[in-house]
């Protein structure tokens, strides 16, 4: 593809003296994995400039340059206001408008978006479309899985993975978008046909300035869905959240809103939670039907109350809808049993904020005989106000709490956990920095009919420590001291 061509998507541009006739081979953001007839793209990141690596993609055999600021190079450069933005339209254009083929889902909010695609990923199946997932875990084409750095990886990685998805005849795409992402336009360009909002708590303050700039982040996913490249278009937005009406305000399209108040749309009646299963009568504005899912937790009924809204809006049959959720067995790590044939319960759950700590919590102590007792940290390097947060939360719905470590990255662990337990006292709570030990103190302490949340990593099989990774399973410990104490 000529260069003149891609230019022509830029509209707004500096530069001089351009053959016209330079064809570009590819599009990199990377000087490393710049090859020759490549257009290097300068980011500027969290860590490094793309700016600073221009003579890089010079030698390396890229034959011009996108750039906001000067650089040196003897290279064609062109330049933009936004590299972020023009790195979007021109990976777009670069290949072929891939969205516009495509139906893409867009999933935002604190918590619930890696549930809220595995229930819509199976009804989609149910339904007969050929599906791809783009998650927090990892991205699935088909039955095709591929790990991932980011919750919404950048434009680039996006665009052209989604060109591999129309390739591979996909129809429906379900895409978790981080407020990260959409603050830093990984999104830009891509033709959205349905967004979804979940809720909004306290998280990622340590990137955003405050909770209506995080607010504002998650907006400009329902302020993108007006490309108008398609006509069809709907807003799904849990009524509920205090957040709702800044999701609402923000887009020009239809809105389906669900949950539990009688403003919802498609709302849920005659709720009953079980220790391992749920009950409800959902209710949309063209049908009625029951749902027994194997999922708990009032958290999950509006993961299950935004996938039927959204089928609702594709014409899926309620049949189809019910049978999937009925099916689902949830996302790994998220409520998950562990059993080895112990007399109490285990449960591991990614909960990391306040809010979804406290949803889980709640759950519990809805179906509980006996004690509850929490294992629960904070990772580092991330928002300190709520780490004592979190630490209330616990100490308010569990009758043991012990506090550890999560993923301490570059911080001292011992920091953290003083941060967290700095302004408890009493004797409900113990703060052990070995997590495993952490693990194995609450199993051994557990009697017949308690319950234990291991909380914060979930499906996670590793733990950071100065920059390494080191493979951790709750999971996997977790059963392996339940054996050891049966053998007792």
């Amino acid at each position: 593809m000529f260069l003149h061509e891609l230019l022509e998507v830029l509209q707004v541009y500096q530069t001089a003296n351009i053959p016209t006739r330079i064809n570009i081979t590819d599009i990199e953001m990377d000087s490393r994995k710049v090859e020759k007839g490549s257009l290097f793209v300068c980011i500027k990141g969290f860590q490094s400039d793309g700016h600073d690596f221009a003579l890089e993609a010079e030698k390396r055999g890229a034959y011009a340059v996108v750039a906001e600021q000067h650089i040196k190079t003897n290279l064609p450069v062109i330049y933009v206001p936004s590299t972020v933005k023009a790195l979007a339209l021109l990976a777009d254009y670069f290949y072929g408008h891939p969205s516009h083929d495509l139906n893409i889902i867009g999933i935002t909010g604190t918590n619930g978006k890696t549930t809220l695609t595995y229930l819509l990923n199976s009804i989609f199946k149910a339904h007969g479309h050929r599906t791809a997932v783009i998650g927090t875990i990892d991205m699935t084409i088909i039955n095709e899985r591929y790990p991932l750095s980011n919750t919404t990886p950048d434009a680039l990685f996006l665009h052209k993975h989604l060109k591999m998805m129309k390739e591979k005849q996909i129809q429906t795409v379900l895409m978790e978008v981080s407020s990260h992402a959409l603050h830093l336009g990984r999104v830009f360009g891509i033709e959205f046909d349905t967004v979804i909002f979940t809720n909004l708590t306290q998280d990622h303050l340590d990137y955003h300035l405050n909770m209506n700039d995080y607010a504002y982040a998650k907006s400009l996913l329902f302020s993108q869905l007006g490309n108008n490249y398609k006509q069809r278009k709907t807003a799904i937005i849990n009524v509920d959240d205090r957040y709702a009406d800044v999701m609402m305000q923000a887009t020009g399209f239809p809105v389906v809103p669900y949950g539990l108040s009688d403003e919802a749309f498609v709302r849920a009646k005659n709720i009953e939670l079980g220790a391992n299963d749920s009950f409800f009568e959902a209710l949309t504005l063209h049908s009625k039907f029951q749902v027994h899912s194997k999922m708990t937790g009032k958290f999950n009924i509006y993961n299950m109350l935004a996938a039927i809204a959204t089928s609702e809006c594709y014409d899926i049959p309620s049949e189809t809808v019910k049978n999937a959720l009925e099916q689902s067995n949830g996302v790994p790590g998220r409520v998950e049993s562990v059993k080895a044939g112990q007399s109490f319960a285990v449960i591991v759950d990614y909960a990391h904020t306040p809010d979804s700590l406290e949803n889980v919590l709640e759950s519990i102590t809805e179906i509980k005989k006996c004690k509850i007792i929490t294992v629960v940290g904070c990772g580092g390097d991330r928002d300190r106000t709520k780490r004592p947060k979190m630490a209330d939360v616990a100490m308010k719905y569990s009758d043991y709490t012990f506090f550890t470590s999560d993923n301490p990255r570059t911080e001292d662990p011992k920091a953290i956990l003083k941060d967290m337990t700095g302004h408890l006292s009493g004797d409900r709570f113990r703060v052990i920095t070995d997590r495993k030990e952490a693990i194995k103190q609450a199993i051994w302490s557990a009697e017949k009919d308690d319950i234990i949340l291991i909380a914060g990593k979930g499906h996670e099989t590793y733990q950071d420590i100065n920059g390494q990774r080191h493979h951790f399973d709750d999971r996997e410990i977790a059963k392996a001291y339940i054996e050891d104490r049966l053998k007792e």
